[in-house]
């Protein structure tokens, strides 16, 4: 198998972006103090102005990643060198330009751009080239066609789908027939129709015969596409069995045994608690989420709180800051009688909470999430043993810069996108808030401050999710506000006490207390998703939007200064405007999108036409996935069966017939002899699509022809209209139009 250093599945930008508000500072330090390192002194609140230079690395890595992702790469022998050219060519810039900078004047400053503009062509490249070395570190084989028979392998985890099925993950795998050198490394089975209640354990050599296939591509141009995210998992196969799995050897050792210890303690919080009370506390505490049902899911989404079921940046510092709170209490209070008084009580405390994380890192299995979480938690704990501000841009940034050259693929993801908005912003808010807070009561304090940093968080993330996920939830603060006080007040202090005492077999009564915590939050969840008008579809916004968005977002924040319309800061000025150029822009495409016409599933399993009413589907069942992707992103909360009634289409269930603009006219043919019956009703300005190859056609025929095998060229179509002519556009391959 030939590795190739860029991503094999490409469909252009797609969903990749910088975060949407990218930790980030201003202007270079002009001078050498103490203030331009980051060491002020003084309760001052965190501001662009104090991070540095430092905090426009993960932007410059970001654009780089960006462009990896969004543009089609030359191969490794070609693309290094071409890296190694403008990186070898910032560096010089930037050194020489410090030099020239020493003669001051007008000079120096030019020159100090001009190091600048180095610096940042530099990193840019920088970040394209850890996005390719990442891509051809995680290289792997991908199974390119169907496979059935018996799948041998290591057990390495266990999860639940969409459709509440359990789910394996399997490595060292062995396929009949097939060749080492061509074998994923990583597949995935769902279990249909088998007993999960006594499952294998981690790894364990098990062995079954099931079905195979590559991962899915998108279920239309620009949707989300599971390859990207299945390469970086190493994972080249996707499948199901419905037969019994087989066990062939006993579990291994070593690591499996700690993790087969940890899925042990997620039953065991699951059988003290019980019900979905308890499936969601040991999802809290050890990230198993094997037994929280689907359902609960969807009640968590429409309510804005499913980001409490996984393990992030939340949990990660409530757990932190409830040690580091706990310990300085304790601490302070034995120097109040004269012990312990030289203790730096507030780095012991920083030392134990960063201990604490990283045991909560590996108790919750060390997902991508919580792993991301633990660096931006432990770099603001560091700071504090390293006595610098514990919660700055700086740091920020610093956590940003780990995770994108080690985990490059992240900048797509919504979670990292979010976290990190959130966190931006609340560092912003909280000179307001300092301000403002002396002005309020005491006892409301608290409040205020829940409610204010709730609505902030909810403004900086609310785009980004309903971008991703296409959709809002409009009761999404009520719920927060409602739950997080809770989860942070009860269930996360529950928790770490019954971690503790669960050695003595005392854990029952802090178990007890930490279902109190999850039974209540998912009363908030279940009584927000049932309030009218919980979740408003929008429509899925073109790829460039996130990035314009979080780009502009990114230059506001790192640009802004209270002197800026002095004129006295011209660049900035610019830059800041830049930004809120960029900002404009995208929300303008984002309210300006318009859908496609005409969609195509990857296998043509299924048609959808864009009427005055919605998406009319051409058939009410089959392709579920596909089309339930297709109405999300039309911003359309219609199931299925409800878009196939919608009037467009005619004709017998199996020969579908639709009208089209400029007198063309779309035919979906299934079923047995699709194929045969599809070449009959060849004809100009005719779209066939069908579920059997389309046979005995020339290829100068009039119609446009979309069967099986040229969908697996060309995976999902979308086809609109211009100048009364089809314009398709395509996933994979481009889609040859007939003369």
């Amino acid at each position: 198998m030939t590795i190739q250093t860029g991503l094999p599945y490409r469909t252009g930008p797609g969903k990749l972006s910088p975060p949407a508000s990218a930790p980030g500072s201003g202007s270079a330090p002009t001078g050498s103090g103490a203030a331009d390192h980051g060491m002020d002194a003084g309760p001052r609140p965190p501001s662009a102005g104090k991070a540095g230079l430092f905090a426009w690395v993960p932007l410059c890595l970001s654009a780089g990643i960006v462009i990896w992702f969004g543009c089609p790469m030359p191969e490794p022998a070609i693309l290094w060198p071409l890296l190694s050219l403008p990186m070898l060519t910032g560096v010089l810039l930037s050194l020489g330009a410090k030099f020239w900078a020493e003669s001051g004047g007008t000079a120096g400053i030019l020159a100090d751009r001009l190091r600048l503009g180095g610096m940042a062509i530099a990193l840019i490249a920088a970040g394209t080239g850890i996005a390719a070395f990442r891509s051809a570190m995680v290289a792997a084989p991908v199974l390119e066609w169907r496979y059935y028979g018996p799948i041998e392998g290591r057990l390495v985890a266990i999860d639940r789908s969409a459709r509440d099925r359990i789910r394996l993950t399997l490595d060292q795998l062995r396929l009949r027939d097939l060749p080492q050198q061509l074998t994923p490394h990583r597949v995935r089975l769902s279990l249909i129709g088998v007993d999960d209640r006594d499952l294998p354990a981690l790894g364990q050599r098990v062995m079954m015969t099931g079905h195979l296939g590559p991962p899915p591509g998108p279920a239309a141009p620009g949707s989300f596409d599971f390859r990207q995210h299945a390469w970086f998992a190493r994972l080249g196969a996707v499948g199901y069995t419905r037969n019994p799995v087989l066990t062939m050897a006993p579990p291994e050792g070593g690591i499996w045994r700690i993790q087969r210890a940890r899925l042990d303690l997620a039953a065991a919080i699951r059988a003290g608690i019980g019900g979905q009370e308890g499936a969601v506390a040991a999802a809290l505490m050890t990230g198993d989420r094997s037994g929280i049902h689907e359902s609960t899911n969807a009640v968590m989404r429409a309510s804005n709180l499913y980001h409490i079921i996984s393990i992030s940046g939340l949990h990660m510092s409530m757990l932190a800051g409830f040690v580091y709170a706990t310990l300085r209490i304790a601490t302070a209070a034995l120097q109040a009688t004269g012990l312990l008084a030289a203790l730096p009580a507030h780095k012991l405390a920083a030392f134990c909470a960063l201990l604490a994380s990283a045991g909560y890192l590996w108790l919750s299995g060390g997902g991508v999430a919580t792993e991301r979480a633990f660096v931006m938690v432990a770099v603001m704990l560091g700071a504090i043993l390293a006595d610098r501000r514990a919660i700055s841009l700086r740091t920020v940034a610093l956590a940003a810069t780990i995770i994108l050259i080690f985990s490059p693929e992240s900048l797509a993801s919504p979670g990292f996108q979010m976290s990190f908005a959130a966190t931006v912003a609340l560092i912003l808010s909280y000179g307001p808030w300092s301000r403002l807070a002396p002005h309020v009561p005491a006892l409301l304090r608290p409040v205020a401050m829940l409610l204010i940093s709730s609505l902030v968080a909810g403004l900086a993330t609310s785009p980004i999710a309903a971008a991703h996920f296409n959709r809002m939830a409009q009761y999404g603060l009520l719920a927060n506000l409602l739950a997080v006080p809770v989860m942070g007040t009860f269930v996360m202090p529950a928790g770490v006490v019954a971690a503790l005492l669960a050695p003595l077999g005392l854990a029952d009564p802090a178990l007890w207390v930490m279902g109190l915590g999850t039974a209540w939050m998912l009363k908030v969840a279940a009584f927000v998703a049932g309030l009218g008008g919980a979740v408003t579809a929008i429509a899925q916004p073109q790829a460039t939007v996130i990035p314009l968005m979080g780009f502009g977002a990114t230059l506001c924040v790192l640009c802004w200064r209270p002197q800026l319309l002095t004129g006295r800061t011209p660049a900035l000025l610019a830059g800041f405007i830049s930004g809120g150029a960029m900002l404009a822009a995208g929300a303008m495409l984002w309210l300006t999108v318009q859908r496609p016409l005409l969609l195509i599933a990857p296998q043509g399993e299924a048609v959808g036409l864009m009427t005055g009413r919605g998406r009319a589907i051409s058939k009410p069942s089959g392709g579920a996935f596909v089309v339930k992707s297709w109405l999300l992103e039309d911003g359309d909360t219609a199931r299925q069966a409800d878009a196939a009634q919608r009037p467009a289409w005619t004709g017998d269930k199996r020969d579908r017939h639709a009208r089209l603009p400029a007198g063309w006219q779309v035919w979906h043919l299934t079923g047995k002899g699709s194929g045969e019956r599809a070449a009959r009703k060849c004809g100009p300005r005719t779209i066939l699509v069908s579920t059997e190859a389309i046979k005995d056609l020339p290829r100068t025929a009039p119609c446009l022809t979309l069967d099986p095998k040229r969908l697996r060229d060309t995976g999902a179509v979308a086809i609109d209209f211009r100048d009364s002519m089809p314009v398709p556009s395509t996933v994979d391959q481009p889609l040859e139009m007939s003369p």
